[in-house]
C-alpha cells in the first residue's frame, strides 16, 4: 500500500482559490473608501476590496481535530499493512513448505497441483482484500477530506459574518500565490476559535474511520 496520501491535499493545492467570499449588512461602516479621479478629472469614490487568507500549513499544523484525526489515519495504514505483511509472509511460508515436500517426493501429482492451485487462490484472495482494504482507506480519506473542507467553509462564514470581509483567500508554501502580507493573515483567528470550539460539521456523520 502507498505511504498516507496527504490530508487536507485539496485545501493545501487551491492556492489562490477563494475559500469564501460575501458582504455583510453592516461591512460598509468598516469598509475603506479611496478617492480618484477617472479619465475626464472628475473625482469618484470607490470601496477599497477587504481581503484575507488562511494559511492552509499552519491550520494543518495546530487544527486539533485535524491533527487527531491525521494521527488515527496513520494508526490505521500501519496497522492495514501489518495484516497484508502477516498474510504475504503465511502464503510464502505455505508455498516453501509445499515445494520442500515436492522434493522429498511426498506429494503426488495430483496432490501437488491441488496444493499449488490452492496457493494461486490464496495469492488472488490476497490481491483482492489489499485492493479491497486500500480502496476503503482511500475513501474514507477523501471523506475525511471533505469534511475538514466543509468544517473550514462553515466557520470562516460565521466568523466573516462580523467581520466581513469580501474575500478570504487560502494560503500554502506550495501553491499559486508567492508573496503574501501577514499583516492579512487570519490564520491564528481561525485555529484559535475552531480549536476552542470543537467545532465540526454540524450533520453528525459516521466515523470513516471505523474499519468495517
Amino acid at each position: 500500500m502507498k505511504q498516507l496520501p496527504l490530508i487536507l491535499s485539496s485545501l493545501s493545492l487551491i492556492g489562490v482559490a477563494i475559500l469564501f467570499g460575501m458582504k455583510t449588512k453592516d461591512q460598509k461602516k468598516s469598509r475603506q473608501v479611496i478617492t480618484t479621479k477617472d479619465s475626464t478629472g472628475k473625482e469618484i469614490t470607490l470601496s477599497a476590496t477587504r481581503i484575507a487568507y488562511v494559511d492552509i500549513d499552519t491550520l494543518e499544523a495546530h487544527y486539533d481535530y485535524f491533527k487527531k484525526k491525521k494521527s488515527e489515519f496513520e494508526a490505521r495504514q500501519k496497522n492495514i499493512d501489518g495484516e497484508l505483511e502477516r498474510m504475504a509472509n503465511a502464503l510464502q511460508n505455505e508455498y516453501i513448505a509445499l515445494q520442500k515436500k515436492a522434493q522429498k517426493g511426498e506429494l503426488s501429482q495430483s496432490e501437488g497441483e491441488a496444493a499449488q492451485q490452492k496457493l494461486m487462490q490464496k495469492q488472488q484472495d490476497l490481491e483482492i482484500k489489499r485492493q479491497s482494504m486500500g480502496n476503503k482507506y482511500l475513501k474514507d480519506q477523501e471523506d475525511f477530506n471533505k469534511e475538514i473542507h466543509d468544517n473550514l467553509h462553515a466557520y470562516i462564514e460565521k466568523y466573516n459574518e462580523e467581520k466581513g470581509y469580501d474575500y478570504i483567500l487560502s494560503y500554502s508554501k506550495d501553491g499559486s500565490i508567492l508573496f503574501a502580507n501577514q499583516d492579512l493573515d487570519i490564520t491564528n483567528d481561525i485555529v484559535k476559535g475552531m480549536n476552542e470550539e470543537k467545532f465540526t460539521p454540524k450533520k453528525n456523520t459516521k466515523d470513516t474511520l471505523t474499519q468495517k
